[in-house]
């Protein structure tokens, strides 16, 4: 392995051959050989004016010497801030930087140093990638294989509710309909959020009339609302809007999920409130179910919420959520 140099000895070293060495000969020559003018002595004057010519010499060499050299440093320096703001700037891996390998100086193993990170980070996306398609091929697997025992389940729970039981079987039979039901849902919000994250649902924003957008969706669960007896508090402008640049399919879908956790799992509040607030630009949806923290939503709203996050995140919205024992609100708005 090669002995790395110094820029510092090297800039001494040019200096000192460079532009000692012609006032070191010129003294070892007047020492030796002397310094005449036609067979005189140089007197003190001429001394002097030769010592000056020297000195200023010496000076303007130093000072172009250094520029010289600090420009190369320069130059060499700015070559790698640019590789490392391109990627910035392009949200992607810099390319490396080259370097020379037979003698390496301090910016050399800086710029090795640098080509390893790029490396390093190079396999773990890779690394990254490869986990992530295997938890992705995982997940769609586990839930096409998991339909069949599922549905089968649901068979055997129709065939003995026409079998005459006891009270106490048929509601039995029912809790167990219903817990089908909801692992059902949570493989279709499990297989919905795979899809998404891996890109499949692709994303193509518009700009997209908020009140009219809320208002359609509203309209495609007002029966469902109605089913489970749940007084609706709707609160929508009738002239005034505002337009985001996102997803209307994928604003819906966060909708969608919103509405379901309430007849999920805030239906025995029978109360919903869904309101455009055009000032401040956002989409608020409350209930007066038992809150976030209770069990229910542990079971069942926690995939589906995690989609709809990934969604607004990707459309620059977020969701703030408050909630306790009487109930839950959330607001949609601009990150």
């Amino acid at each position: 392995m090669k002995q790395p140099r110094s820029l510092f000895r090297y800039f001494l070293k040019g200096h000192f051959l460079f532009i000692f060495s012609p006032l070191i000969m010129l003294i070892f020559f007047s020492a030796f050989f002397g310094s005449s003018i036609d067979g005189a002595k140089l007197n003190t004057l001429k001394l002097f004016y030769v010592t000056l010519l020297v000195f200023g010499f010496i000076i303007i060499a130093f000072v172009v010497m250094s520029w010289v050299f600090f420009l190369r440093l320069r130059s060499r320096l700015t070559r790698l801030q640019e590789s490392m703001s391109f990627s910035a700037n392009h949200n992607s891996f810099p390319q490396p930087v080259s370097v020379q390998t037979d003698r390496m100086d301090e910016i050399d193993q800086l710029g090795s140093s640098f080509n390893w990170m790029i490396q390093q980070l190079e396999d773990s996306r890779k690394r990254e990638h490869e986990e992530e398609l295997l938890r992705h091929r995982l997940i769609a697997n586990l839930s096409h294989d998991l339909r069949t025992p599922l549905t089968i389940l649901r068979g055997h729970v129709t065939r003995l509710n026409k079998e005459s039981m006891s009270v106490e079987g048929q509601n039995s039979l029912t809790e167990m309909n219903h817990t089908i039901t909801r692992v059902g849902d949570l493989m279709d919000d499990l297989f919905s959020y795979t899809l998404l994250t891996s890109g499949k649902h692709p994303f193509r924003p518009a700009s997209t009339d908020i009140v009219r957008l809320v208002r359609a969706a509203v309209a495609a669960w007002y029966d469902a609302f109605e089913e489970r007896e749940i007084q609706l508090d709707v609160d929508l402008p009738a002239e005034k809007t505002f337009y985001w640049e996102a997803d209307p399919k994928w604003i819906t879908r966060v909708l969608d999920n919103l509405f379901q956790n309430i007849l999920r799992h805030a239906a025995e509040g029978k109360y919903a409130h869904i309101a455009v607030d055009v000032d401040k630009e956002q989409i608020i949806i409350a209930d007066k179910g038992p809150g976030m923290d209770h069990s229910s939503y542990g079971r069942g709203a926690g995939i589906g919420l995690s989609a709809s996050n990934y969604m607004l995140n990707k459309m620059r919205l977020k969701a703030d959520f408050t909630s306790d024992e009487n109930g839950t609100r959330a607001a949609i708005g601009r990150a």
